[in-house]
């Protein structure tokens, strides 16, 4: 739900290239927040009324605002005014679950009616085995299998892959054929390497007035006071910290039994009541960096149900990404300290999140070191292209979404504009 903007350092594209294709998917899927983070460069994007800070933020704020550092409301995808036929955030609190008022801006309820509309046909319960090539080294299309396990082919002039950073990669590695027998655009050995992550930490502080609890939009504000790199820190780059409202009452019970924080038994009822609606907290996302040994390759014996191979995972967290998980924790202690919180607790990394895929097809300019070019096109396969995760270079300390989808506008402005020398 968070949409942030990557600052794109490292990447054959820049940020003043991408800042008008994130500011038409924000008006796209309807963001609230508000203009001026210092954080950030000033944009002109059109976004509705900050989501209010509630109970917790309030509290959170207090916490950051005696330390001196940086917070600022969340530019969060889901809407505070009425907004192309769907209705505000009414405080429901399900923002994790789905979202019944239609405010939470997925994109079912955003491009794909639109796309419908257009004329694009949806294809769903498909599985797809390989992209198919011609004699002449280019893409012709697909073969899958539909809803019922039937083997289907398609034909295009354009293929455009978005299965993100464990999908594509798969997709890519199984597309064998004489000319690519070491797998699809995967001359540079690049397909299915610097598999990255977002490993989180999480910090809840317990506090003795009421917060909020769960209703309200889940994101509240976010800070990042420790976004850049300080050698003084001993690791490279930094985190951005997402702050939350407390946690339904059936989570509240599992995750205050997973960490020891009710009994069983005896006093199990009086500890929950201590904890429900008066538990906030934060996460930290933490910027994973590329290295080639995280990678997705097939694995040689497991398939799925109609016998594609499936995906085999090799991923180590770096020792850099754990001193960053390490600092979130206590940074984050002390701002819930701060704040008031008479108990912290932590977590990290968090075992249920943070797992965004992304770098398995980076983008560049140079076709021994990457595996599409700076606008989303391969290098060994000129009709073939990547919309997904995968292309980024790196996967900066905030969540993808808002960036991918502002990259599948510029590679798609980029056909349209290059469709007379598109097969050169």
């Amino acid at each position: 739900l968070e949409f942030r903007r990557v600052l794109f350092r490292s990447w054959p594209i820049d940020y003043a290239t991408i800042a008008p294709y994130y500011a038409e998917n924000e008006r796209m899927t309807g963001v609230a927040g508000m203009n001026g983070d210092p954080a950030y460069p000033s944009d002109n994007a059109e976004r509705t009324p900050a989501l209010p800070l509630g109970l917790a933020g309030d509290t959170l704020a207090k916490g950051f605002n005696s330390l001196g550092w940086h917070w600022w409301p969340s530019d969060t995808a889901i809407i505070t005014e009425e907004r192309d036929g769907r209705a505000p955030c009414i405080n429901l609190g399900a923002c994790g679950a789905g979202c019944a008022q239609g405010a939470k801006g997925s994109s079912d309820v955003t491009y794909w009616p639109h796309a419908l509309r257009a004329g694009v046909e949806l294809r769903t319960r498909c599985r797809v085995r390989e992209i198919t090539v011609g004699d002449d080294g280019m893409a012709t299309g697909a073969i899958y299998y539909d809803g019922d396990g039937n083997e289907q082919e398609i034909k295009a002039h354009v293929v455009v892959m978005a299965c993100n950073g464990i999908g594509t990669p798969r997709l890519l590695l199984n597309s064998t054929s004489q000319l690519f027998p070491n797998g699809l655009a995967n001359s540079s050995d690049q397909v299915g390497r610097n598999l990255m992550f977002h490993p989180y930490s999480w910090t809840c502080g317990v506090f003795e007035e009421e917060q909020d609890g769960f209703a309200g939009p889940h994101k509240l504000i976010r800070s990042q006071e420790f976004y850049e790199t300080d050698e003084n820190r001993g690791y490279v780059r930094g985190y951005t910290l997402e702050i939350q409202r407390g946690m339904p009452p059936v989570r509240t019970a599992q995750t205050a039994l997973r960490l020891g924080m009710v009994p069983w038994g005896e006093g199990h009822h009086d500890a929950y009541r201590k904890l429900f609606k008066r538990t906030t907290g934060m996460v930290a996302v933490c910027e994973d960096l590329p290295e080639a040994h995280n990678r997705v390759t097939l694995d040689p014996n497991m398939t799925d149900s109609n016998g594609i191979p499936a995906p085999k995972i090799d991923y180590t967290l770096s020792e850099n990404s754990r001193k960053m998980l390490d600092h979130g924790v206590a940074r984050s202690t002390d701002i819930l300290k701060a704040a008031g919180a008479y108990e912290v607790y932590s977590e990290a990394p968090i075992p249920y999140g943070g797992w965004h895929l992304m770098g398995t097809a980076r983008m560049g300019k140079d076709p021994k070191t990457s595996v599409v070019n700076e606008w989303g096109r391969s290098h060994d396969v000129k009709n073939l292209f990547i919309v997904d995760g995968s292309i980024f270079v790196t996967s900066a300390g905030v969540n993808p979404t808002n960036t991918i989808q502002a990259l599948a506008l510029y590679v798609a402005d980029q056909m349209k504009s290059r469709l007379a020398n598109l097969f050169d």
